[in-house]
This record gives C-alpha cells, sequence and structure tokens, in this order.
C-alpha cells in the first residue's frame, strides 16, 4: 500500500506541477489578461473552501463520494480541450476540477498519516515533489503549444485517478471516527487564530503559485530558467521531507512560526532581487520550509488537534489551499496588472499576518 500511496502522491503533485508552472503561461499565451487568469485560478480554490461545510450537513467523504470525485476530475481534464480559449466554459471546467482534487487528496492524506505515521510520511510524500520537478524538467523542453500542456495534463490526471481507485478499493479498514474533543463538529472559532494564518500563508503563495513564471520572464529570466528555479526549489523540498522526521517530535505550532518566518525572508528576496539568479536559487532552497515543514508540521497538528480526522483535513485543505488560494490569485492577479513590482512584496506582508496569527494561536488554550 506504501508503495501506491507514492505513485498516487507522484501523479497527483505532477498535475500540480502542470497546473501552477504553465497553465498560467498557456493561458498568457492564448491572450488573457492578468486579471482574467487570476479569477480562472481563483475559482478552484474558491470552491475547494466551500465543500467541506457541505460535509458539515450530514454528507461524508466516503468510498462513493471518492469514486465521483475520481470521475469528476478525468471528465474536467478532458474539458479543458474544449473550453481553453472561452473565458466561462474554461472557468467552469477549473471549478470541476478544483472540486475534484479538494475531495481525493485528504482522503488519501488520512490513509497516509493512519498507515504510516508523521515522522515517515515525508519519506513517502516526496514521491509527490519527484513528480512535481520531473513533469515541469520534461514539460518545459515540449511547450510550444497550449495543447501539449493539455496533454501532459489529461495523462498525470489519468495515472492519479487510477492508483486513487487502487488505493481506496484496497483500504479495507471501516473505522467510525470518534467525535471530535470539541464536540459533535469541528468549532472553528474555536481556534480561529489558528485558522486564519493557515488561510493567510496560502494567501501569501498566490503570487508565487499564479504569477511566478510570468514575473520572471518579465524580468529577463528565460522560460527554461524559471523551470530550474521551480525544479530547485522542489529539490530542495524533497530533502526535507525526507530528513524533517526528527523535527516533528518537536513543538508543531513552534515549527509552523518558524516557516512563516522563513516564508517572509523568501517573499522579500524575490521582491528585491528578481533578476538576481544566486538570490532567486537561494530563495527558492527555502521552499522546504515554507511548503515541505509547513505542510507537514499544518497536518500533523490538525490530526492530533481533531479526532474527525478526514473532516479536519478537508476544512485545512478547504480553507487554506482553498479560500487562501482564492484570495490570493485574485488579490494576485490585480496587484500585478497594476503594481507589478510590488506583487513578492505584497505576499511578504500577509506572510507577515499569518506568523502573527499563528503566534496568537500558540497562547491559546488547545481545547
Amino acid at each position: 500500500m506504501t508503495a501506491l500511496i507514492a505513485l498516487f502522491y507522484f501523479f497527483y503533485f505532477a498535475i500540480v506541477a502542470i497546473y501552477v508552472i504553465f497553465l498560467p503561461k498557456v493561458l498568457s499565451m492564448v491572450g488573457y489578461s492578468p486579471s482574467e487568469i487570476g479569477i480562472i485560478f481563483a475559482a478552484g480554490p474558491l470552491v475547494r473552501f466551500a465543500i467541506p461545510f457541505l460535509f458539515l450537513k450530514g454528507i461524508k467523504l466516503d468510498l462513493k463520494t471518492f469514486n465521483s470525485a475520481l470521475v469528476l476530475l478525468l471528465l474536467a481534464a478532458i474539458s479543458f480541450f474544449l473550453t481553453i480559449e472561452s473565458f466561462w466554459p474554461l472557468l467552469f471546467s477549473n471549478i470541476a476540477m478544483g472540486i475534484g482534487m479538494s475531495l481525493i487528496l485528504p482522503y488519501v492524506e488520512v490513509i497516509a498519516l493512519s498507515l504510516i505515521g508523521k515522522e515517515s510520511y515525508g519519506k513517502v510524500r516526496l514521491f509527490g515533489s519527484i513528480g512535481f520537478i520531473l513533469v515541469a524538467l520534461i514539460l518545459v523542453k515540449f511547450l510550444d503549444i497550449p495543447t501539449t500542456a493539455l496533454l501532459f495534463l489529461l495523462v498525470m490526471v489519468t495515472s492519479t485517478v487510477l492508483f486513487g481507485y487502487i488505493i481506496a478499493h484496497l483500504d479495507n479498514k471501516k473505522v467510525v471516527e470518534p467525535e471530535s474533543i470539541e464536540g459533535k463538529h469541528l468549532n472553528l472559532l474555536a481556534h480561529w487564530p489558528l485558522w486564519l494564518g493557515l488561510m493567510l500563508m496560502q494567501v501569501s503563495f498566490g503570487p508565487f503559485y499564479n504569477f511566478f513564471t510570468i514575473y520572471e520572464t518579465a524580468h529577463g529570466i528565460s522560460l527554461e530558467t524559471t523551470v530550474y528555479l521551480w525544479s530547485f526549489g522542489v529539490i530542495a523540498e524533497i530533502i526535507l521531507f525526507y530528513f524533517q522526521g526528527p523535527l516533528l517530535r518537536r513543538n508543531l505550532l513552534k515549527l509552523l512560526e518558524f516557516s512563516l518566518l522563513i516564508t517572509v525572508i523568501r517573499w522579500l528576496l524575490t521582491y528585491l532581487f528578481p533578476e538576481n539568479l544566486i538570490v532567486l536559487y537561494f530563495a527558492q532552497s527555502l521552499h522546504a520550509f515554507s511548503f515541505a515543514l509547513f505542510h507537514t508540521a499544518a497536518i500533523s497538528y490538525l490530526y492530533a488537534l481533531y479526532s474527525e480526522r478526514k473532516l479536519a483535513q478537508q476544512f485545512f485543505f478547504g480553507i487554506s489551499y482553498g479560500l487562501g488560494g482564492f484570495i490570493g490569485a485574485i488579490s494576485a492577479g490585480y496587484i500585478y496588472e497594476l503594481w507589478p513590482s510590488m506583487l513578492f512584496l505584497y505576499a511578504a506582508f500577509v506572510a507577515a499576518l499569518a506568523l502573527l496569527s499563528i503566534r496568537l494561536s500558540a497562547k491559546l488554550p488547545a481545547n
């Protein structure tokens, strides 16, 4: 099962690589404006934010729901070929993809954490980073027309659906999750600074995920070199995923604070030195902390804090990558259109707010 989960991560995050590195550039090639790109890429995260609230009304993230999400994801990938040049149809295709991806990852993450444990989780999750970097390095050699990126996307989605289906049907443990430590349902308001900090962290990533490729190529960095910058960050991420086990025995909230401080420095360096490759490579190396360590510390903390674990993971992806990704994409689109040089200064400011919020969370009682 561990090998299957590793393969799932490999293909799932290969999808993410195509989505965040190449699709913004593809839409720019087709003729979309920065604000339109921001709106399109904000739609998926907004849906990810909304979906978990449906599960508070009695819907279950069970095998049937998971299978439906797999089918929806595959259909969305196919529809991209038909909608790429039309704003509204493409927007709805992107929403469908957002729904599919928002449901399948939390399902597999809980299986992974329960089977592998937080200290060994990174050694399996790093295969997602390998998938991310490999597809980036390969696709950059062939990306000449938009259809090429869409073909890569379809292959990665099909493989993700296949391995997701196999994992779900081999996972025969029918565990009834106990009530959360806060009562029948998660009480988000009881830990609002934590959830606000998780969300703001992803808002700060909006400029990076949606405009880093466009931003750097506009500053004279070639597309190929920009992909190398992406890849270098992922290599650093892989290394930390492999060796982070001992760190996770420490205070997880302190790890979140440390990761956010590093993220503030990273965005400031990108803002101050957008054409300096040495500084940019150093800034990208900090992705090890601002993504890998932050992500594992966050999901591990929520896994320990709440006993409704699938629901907690859904809200993590919904509030952080969903709402945070939505606000980050929309705001980055307009800021880049109006004040392009200030894009990563804005990102650093938001990451600083996230740090303050997590520090406040650490002062509140856990229950």
